[in-house]
């Protein structure tokens, strides 16, 4: 081994192989990082490993491997999304639950995965306190709930902290959900049935309000009312149908893998010493936003809004989340979802670039004494010599020198179907605007993580410091510039499908960050229209600051960007009304209303008419 080796990284290789092998994921990308650890489809970031390679640092990588490998194995994406509950406290208990599921069929299939992953475990109580809790309401239900599931399927004992976590909440879970618990061991196998157990858990909990329609009753509901609108207008079409005919992928079924080839990876990594080598920790760059923070103060808006920390938020492109081969199947898997509303998407693309061209026909001033010579009027000059020659100089259209941006909160509220629909209509606007020379942007916001992230513990390791302000990290996504072709860019409105990416959202940020990115713009005329499901929230922000705090920025900022006239601002809500922000604002109460929203707010701004205009503009909620 040469000196300038890291001898952590054999070890890095055999954790990234036996990985893929436990995951039965071949191509599956393993990296170790300094940031939280995560994962996606085929994408898993581990916790770093340092040159010293310390006991410590091996087991929980190895834990946190294990632990997102079985989560690879059993857990589909596609199922979980479908019953996936609607409230904030549902959805935790819910994803607690599945969680606890996959690691316990690890468990129970591969004996090995189980202490590891006690490992981490331990080592994420130990992080946040779960020892010192001494009163049930200090403890997060949802927490409690997922350590009752794994300790009730396999068996085992939890860590300490862990344990003290689940004993607070385990006589109130076991009274509220005892005879739906008798039916774990039937389900623990099959995700379908796991995801209706845990939502009947949910309701004995208490919180069956917030779990939403039943998907199965909604989705024969839907079924329904697609064939009623194909009978109603069964000769539809669109002018892109080359892209419509798109054969929607799906994900092969994954195999189970060899219990033999798990066990040999398994001893594989106990055969690896955990001896100290070196001196110093290699730490790998962190994620740079693209740019760098503003100098303060922070918010042009309100001087007053304070960002406790500002490293770890992120202007990034949609490209950069996500490898090419993942980006086009989330493509195809949006494609998918939105296979019943094809037609009508087409049809919507049609009707908006007719209204637009309509109002671009070329009109022109005549009889001037320069421009382009008139050849319609040199009869008059034939006929009378002394005639002057007539010049015509064409009009300019309102909206050839426009530039449109379309800012979607990507917050988790917005999963399902709304996600859905707001990513196609922001495909269709791209197309339809670029066909008419129009150039659109489309931009999308949320946060890197939920409860805070790094800026948190930043936080908490300076000793909490009082009315900290912003307590989370940005993410800022460009999933299509101004100037980028849409063709370039289609694939990456598929981001919007993937698992985790949708968090926190904090508006006021975004619209300030957007309408920063309008004002470089070369454009006369800048349109920016926002698509959110309500009010700014981010728990770990709110749990420490006045609680009107990201609202009273929104409203700052939304005061600024109208009074500065620099930017034409309209905004559309989905089942929220936003017109308690928004002077120009269309509630829906469907989403399925989005698409013919924004045709009519969009055709409205190049309304050539004033009043025709006005009377759009002025609607407070869609028909």
């Amino acid at each position: 081994m040469k000196p300038a080796d890291n001898p952590a990284d054999p070890f890095k290789k055999a954790l990234a192989e036996a990985t893929k092998v436990l995951a039965d994921e071949p191509d599956l990308s393993v990296s170790f990082t300094v940031d939280p650890p995560g994962m996606t489809a085929d994408q898993m970031r581990l916790p770093q490993v340092s040159r010293r390679m310390t006991r410590e640092e091996v087991v929980l990588a190895r834990g946190t491997a294990d632990a997102y490998a079985m989560q690879l194995k059993y857990h589909d994406e596609a199922t979980a999304a479908r019953y996936l509950p609607q409230g904030q406290m549902a959805r935790e208990i819910y994803e607690a639950m599945e969680t606890a599921r996959c690691e316990a069929m690890g468990a129970r299939a591969m004996p090995g995965t189980a202490s590891n992953i006690d490992v981490k475990i331990a080592t994420e109580a130990q992080r946040k306190g779960y020892s010192t809790i001494t009163e049930a309401a200090e403890a997060p239900l949802a927490t409690a709930a997922g350590y009752l599931i794994r300790h009730l399927a396999t068996g085992r004992g939890l860590p300490a902290g862990a344990e003290n976590v689940m004993n607070l909440w385990r006589d109130f879970i076991e009274g509220q959900c005892g005879e739906t618990l008798e039916y774990l061991d039937d389900t623990l196998a099959d995700q379908t049935a796991f995801a209706k157990f845990a939502r009947q858990m949910i309701d004995d909990l208490g919180y069956g309000d917030q779990l939403g329609d039943d998907p199965d009753e909604f989705d024969e509901n839907e079924q329904d009312e697609a064939a009623e609108e194909e009978e109603e207008d069964p000769d539809s079409t669109g002018s892109d149908e080359d892209e419509s005919q798109e054969d929607a992928e799906t994900d092969p079924e994954r195999s189970q893998d060899p219990e033999q080839d798990a066990a040999q990876a398994q001893v594989s990594l106990d055969e690896m010493d955990d001896a100290e080598m070196g001196d110093e920790s290699e730490m790998p760059e962190g994620d740079m936003p693209l740019d760098p923070p503003p100098p303060a103060p922070y918010s042009e808006a309100d001087p007053d809004y304070t960002v406790y920390q500002t490293d770890f938020d992120e202007e990034i492109r949609a490209e950069d989340l996500a490898e090419p081969q993942e980006l086009e199947r989330l493509r195809s898997y949006l494609d998918q979802q939105l296979e019943p509303l094809k037609g009508a998407v087409s049809r919507l693309a049609n009707k908006l670039q007719r209204r637009l061209q309509a109002q671009q026909n070329r009109a022109w001033e005549f009889d001037l004494e320069e421009g382009m010579l008139d050849a319609g009027r040199l009869a008059r000059v034939v006929a009378n010599p002394t005639t002057p020659l007539s010049f015509k100089i064409e009009k300019d259209t309102e909206f050839r020198d426009t530039c449109v941006t379309l800012l979607l909160d990507n917050s988790g509220s917005m999963r399902g179907r709304p996600i859905s629909i707001a990513a196609i209509c922001a495909d269709v606007l791209a197309r339809t605007l670029e066909r008419c020379q129009v150039k659109v942007e489309i931009l999308g916001f949320t946060t890197r993580a939920w409860k805070g992230g790094q800026s948190r513990e930043a936080w908490l390791n300076e000793s909490r410091p009082q009315t900290p302000g912003r307590l989370n990290d940005l993410r800022h996504i460009i999933y299509k510039s101004a100037d980028a072709p849409w063709r370039r860019s289609r694939d990456n409105l598929g981001l919007m499908m993937k698992e985790g990416l949708l968090k926190e959202n904090i508006d006021g940020e975004a619209l300030e960050w957007a309408h920063r990115r309008m004002g470089c713009r070369p454009e006369a005329r800048k349109i920016l229209m926002v698509i959110s499901d309500g009010a700014p929230v981010d728990d770990s922000t709110l749990s420490v600051n006045p609680a009107n705090y990201l609202e009273k920025h929104l409203r700052d900022v939304i005061a600024m960007v109208e009074k500065r006239k620099q930017v034409e601002l309209i905004a559309i809500g989905i089942g929220h009304d936003v017109t308690r922000y928004y002077e120009r604002a269309v509630t829906i109460t469907d989403v399925e209303q989005l698409a013919g929203a924004i045709t009519e707010q969009l055709a409205a701004l190049f309304d050539p008419d004033k009043r025709a205009r006005a009377r759009v503009m002025g609607m407070k909620r869609a028909s």
